[in-house]
């Protein structure tokens, strides 16, 4: 075995194994993650009533993941260029990168706290959120945007140590803030009664702990990732590349966020039985979306590394393995999770009408959630290869689009909380084959290696 490749094995190594070691820790970290909120429900729910549960879950969530999803893009943007410069063995590049992009991260996280605190209770209004929620959502939104600085530079730097290869430390750092996170909402709301707003407050101080251990694994590295506050600043070609990439895949998650916030607007009007349904399974589907977006991050690291490193061949045939593990996963989630919907669900609520409604969501939706894989494997392969645009048009136009047509077509014709359900596997269909299309014809990669090929299993 070469020099290179004990050191980089993503770019030498068996396909499926490399993207399992990269899969399992990015699936342990986003699970202690969705955790967080998660965790959040079950003790407000239990403890504070269901228009509390409301308010953490649809009151809020849609509105969060609009900022955070800007976030995750910039931090994609940013994985995407070291992990690049690492397959190029680019030093400057990756230095100059690693810097920008925490300055941008804690600019941005500052900005972002301000107009948080500013529009939350104009955005909650906008959005039909029922009286009986409103000042808990407040509450809540309030709270949980003190944590955007560290929640923005904890996902710059995650996926920093993500793009040279390094998936264990961002899981330990979750881990850690998991538990504070689960103590503070004990003590927060089941103890001194602090409803949603201690719950936010759980979350942000969780957020602020994760941040710092990022930091410090940066600042204490010897390696060419090593962050240097005193080199903190903005190199013009640094922040374009982050940016070129970054904008549009941030720009991607939120087409989904808000097109949710439009759909949240439809249940909203259907009453808070339905809202905290809604609410509860969201808790639910948020695990099926973790391992999948586990896949996708895996993705875009691997297809990075190898196209800096000019191994094209291997970028495709990472997709084609990808492709199979991420489907065989959709289906084994589906039936586990249909299976055992009435337990799951009744981790957040007690009430039967409640536990109905979200009953008949998880029958409507779950069963097709292996329609959805390639929108997220082949958009994180393709923008691991430096080209986000398309992914973005595409799913703008075939998940954000189409759903927004879904409301004012097809929503009035059956005001029903299933005819919500029904646009999810109906957008997820189409944008699969406008993904595969574009996969298939697009001009998003060399057809030849810029490397020479190394001896390789699948």
């Amino acid at each position: 075995m070469s020099h290179a490749t004990e050191e980089n094995q993503i770019i030498h190594g068996v396909i499926w194994k490399q993207l399992l070691l990269f899969f399992f820790p990015i699936l342990f970290g986003t699970f202690f993650q969705q955790l967080y909120n998660t965790f959040d429900a079950i003790i407000v729910g239990q403890f504070v009533g269901k228009a509390a549960l409301a308010a953490v879950g649809g009151g809020t969530s849609n509105l969060v993941s609009i900022v955070v999803n800007l976030f995750v893009g910039v931090a994609a943007g940013t994985t995407v260029v070291v992990a690049q410069g690492v397959g190029a063995r680019d030093v400057d590049r990756v230095r100059k990168t690693v810097h920008t992009s925490a300055a941008m991260s804690l600019v941005g996280g500052l900005a972002f706290t301000i107009i948080g605190i500013l529009a939350a209770r104009p955005a909650l209004v906008a959005m039909g959120t029922p009286a009986d929620v409103m000042e808990y959502a407040v509450d809540y939104l309030v709270a949980y945007c003190l944590g955007m600085i560290p929640s923005f530079f904890y996902n710059v730097g995650a996926g920093i140590l993500r793009a040279v290869g390094d998936t264990k430390r961002p899981l330990y750092f979750l881990i850690v803030a998991c538990f504070v996170n689960i103590v503070l909402d004990i003590l927060f709301v089941a103890v001194m009664s602090m409803g949603a707003l201690g719950a936010g407050l759980a979350t942000t101080i969780s957020q602020w702990v994760s941040a710092i251990l990022i930091f410090l694994a940066l600042v204490r590295t010897t390696a060419i990732y090593q962050l240097d506050c005193k080199e903190l600043g903005f190199d013009g070609r640094s922040l374009s590349r982050v940016m070129q990439v970054g904008i549009p895949a941030g720009l991607q998650s939120n087409m989904y966020s808000i097109s949710n916030v439009i759909l949240q607007s439809c249940i909203n009007s259907f009453g808070t039985d339905t809202v905290a349904a809604w609410t509860s399974f969201t808790k639910v589907d948020g695990f099926f979306w973790m391992v999948i977006g586990a896949y996708g991050i895996a993705i875009t690291t691997f297809a990075g590394q190898n196209y800096g490193a000019g191994l094209y061949h291997r970028v495709r045939k990472s997709v084609r393995v990808c492709l199979g593990m991420s489907a065989g996963t959709a289906v084994v989630m589906s039936v586990l999770m249909i299976a055992s919907s009435s337990l799951l669900l009744g981790m957040f609520t007690q009430d039967a009408v409640v536990l109905e409604i979200g009953n008949r969501i998880v029958y409507g939706m779950m069963p097709f959630y292996v329609t959805y894989v390639c929108i997220e494997i082949l958009s994180g392969a393709i923008r691991g290869c430096g080209q986000s645009l398309i992914p973005m048009i595409l799913t703008g136009c075939g998940v954000c689009g189409l759903r927004i047509l879904w409301v004012f077509l097809v929503v009035p014709q059956k005001q029903d909380i299933m005819t919500v359900v029904a646009s999810y596997p109906v957008s997820w269909i189409i944008t699969s084959l406008c993904f595969i299309a574009y996969y298939k014809l697009g001009h998003w990669l060399p057809k030849e290696d810029r490397a020479k090929p190394v001896e390789e299993t699948v």
